[in-house]
């Protein structure tokens, strides 16, 4: 009787290809010459599996287990050799240990510039941001290490603030979305400390850096010391300009939209000269449409709530009595400076007489004293409403580059494309990836897990844009969801795609790859060699 064996390549033959193509394994090993030469499970196959199990989408937790690999054509994924069972807990828990001694940072940011060269990739601008990640279960919150993050509560993004938490800052470049640099950071620390920790120490140090003329971030990175910095090392700074700031704020109430510049896409710009910090800047103040009527409604709402809790406070305070008159007026004008929207018209102060004894009184008694009623109606001011409208849909982009090579709308298409690395966080934290959480104990191993999620995102990114490229430059054609032809498939489409493709062996013949379709055959002659060979 003949015997069969069935493993499961699905999409993980693409991702293999491309860590193979970038050379991730030799890259990794390179790093630890150090390793056994009999070692089976190198520290570039670990990251490798770490990588496979991070994109096959199970929904499960981050720490890796050889049952995932069960099923898994392990040889033609990793290298000849490797079995499911060489992939355990103490094989991969060291090698994340060995990424931690080495530094999380130089380790990714190395291969990083590996991979941006192999793509060849021009880099324009770079963007800086930060999420959070919570952590769960028993944990050890201290490390020997003083280097290493502290797993303490502070300003969460997942809005789970009763759990300590870890930072994940990334650099992100502004083509395929593709992490340079990645820091992780305490769960308590702040974007502007971190920021300009990483502006200062690390901008420099990254080759593709050195040419590239516009480093772009949130609020957060306006800061004055980033903004000098910046000015002193001859370097381009785009950034969104916090409202608090005094002359932000003027500007914003002075500005008349009907007078703006008409942009495409329901925007409009207006340029406007600055010195803040001492730093000579253009900001460019943006009006958009759609952003006026989403705020303008979330503004109502917020305002009748504000009428509401107004009104009953005001009931309250009409019940309440004083002593005198002095102290009633006192107490509404203290009322009165605390509501930002209503004012109170028609005031009268009554005084009602009261006797200190119960029952009824004697004719023509005089009262034995008085209280003090506030009286009055409410009335909205609509001056101030028009006030504050009048800044909705307005944001204010600041730069450096007094050049003026920019238009408005180029200027502002660039910090739009901040939304790469906020696309890199949404991904991250997609339940199908991994998970938003944690289950290590130590937090050194945590900080080479964000390495490790970081490079899950590399690897997506890099081979998403790979895709794209080989479609177009063969003149190739994918079916989208609707069955339509398009050359600018996700690579989260084209994983689900490949779904279902199986190597099978019938005892000792030669393995085969089956349920290949015309639809693979495009995207695998798209990409080229490696891929051809994984999937042959």
């Amino acid at each position: 009787m003949s015997s069969y064996q069935i493993k499961h390549l699905d999409h993980l033959g693409l991702i293999a290809g491309f860590c193979h193509e970038i050379g991730l394994v030799e890259y990794i090993n390179q790093q630890f010459p150090n390793q056994s030469p009999d070692k089976v499970m190198t520290y570039g196959h670990c990251l490798l599996a770490m990588i496979l199990n991070g994109l096959g989408f199970t929904s499960q937790t981050l720490y890796l287990q050889s049952d995932y690999f069960s099923d898994k054509p392990t040889g033609k994924l990793l290298g000849k050799g490797i079995k499911p069972e060489h992939i355990n807990d103490a094989v991969l828990g060291r090698s994340l240990d060995k990424f931690y001694e080495f530094g999380v940072s130089k380790l990714y940011m190395g291969l990083a510039e590996k991979v941006v060269e192999h793509l060849g990739l021009d880099i324009s601008c770079h963007h800086l941001d930060s999420t959070s990640f919570h952590v769960d279960g028993d944990y050890k919150n201290a490390s020997d290490d003083e280097n290493c993050i502290q797993l303490v509560k502070g300003y969460s993004r997942d809005h789970r603030p009763e759990l300590n938490q870890a930072i994940l800052n990334l650099l992100v470049e502004n083509q395929a979305g593709i992490p340079l640099y990645m820091k992780p950071a305490s769960g308590n620390s702040n974007d502007k400390e971190g920021f300009n920790t990483i502006i200062k120490e690390h901008l420099n140090s990254f080759k593709s850096a050195q040419n590239n003329p516009y480093f772009i971030m949130d609020a957060a990175g306006y800061t004055q010391d980033n903004l000098m910095y910046f000015h002193q090392q001859n370097r381009y700074l785009i950034s969104r300009v916090p409202q608090t700031i005094k002359e932000a704020k003027e500007l914003m109430q002075s500005v008349d939209v009907e007078q703006m510049t008409e942009l495409s896409k329901g925007y409009k710009g207006q340029w406007h000269d600055s010195n803040y910090a001492d730093v000579s800047q253009q900001w460019l103040i943006i009006y958009s449409e759609q952003a006026y009527k989403r705020e303008k409604i979330t503004f109502d709402k917020q305002i009748h709530k504000q009428s509401e809790l107004t009104r009953k406070s005001f009931k309250k305070l009409m019940a309440q009595s004083f002593a005198c008159e002095t102290d009633a007026r006192a107490q509404l004008d203290k009322w009165q400076k605390k509501q930002k929207f209503q004012q109170v018209t028609d005031v009268n102060i009554k005084a009602v007489g009261r006797y200190n004894k119960k029952g009824k009184p004697a004719k023509d008694k005089p009262f034995d004293f008085y209280q003090y009623y506030i009286e009055g109606d409410l009335y909205s001011i609509l001056e101030k409403r028009q006030a504050v409208l009048k800044t909705k849909g307005l944001f204010i982009i600041a730069t450096n580059d007094i050049r003026k090579q920019l238009g408005m709308d180029e200027f502002l298409t660039l910090y739009k494309s901040q939304q790469n690395v906020e696309h890199g966080f949404r991904f991250l934290k997609n339940p199908e990836f991994l998970t938003s959480s944690f289950y290590l104990k130590k937090p050194e191993r945590i900080e080479a897990l964000l390495m490790m999620m970081t490079c899950c995102l590399m690897v997506y990114a890099g081979l998403e844009l790979k895709i794209r490229t080989g479609l177009k430059e063969k003149k190739l054609q994918f079916k989208n969801q609707k069955k339509k032809d398009y050359q600018n498939p996700t690579a989260r489409w084209v994983f689900f795609c490949f779904n279902g493709i199986d190597i099978l062996t019938i005892d000792e013949q030669p393995s085969i790859v089956v349920n290949i379709q015309e639809r693979h055959r495009i995207i695998i002659e798209a990409l080229g060699s490696p891929y051809k060979n994984v999937y042959s």
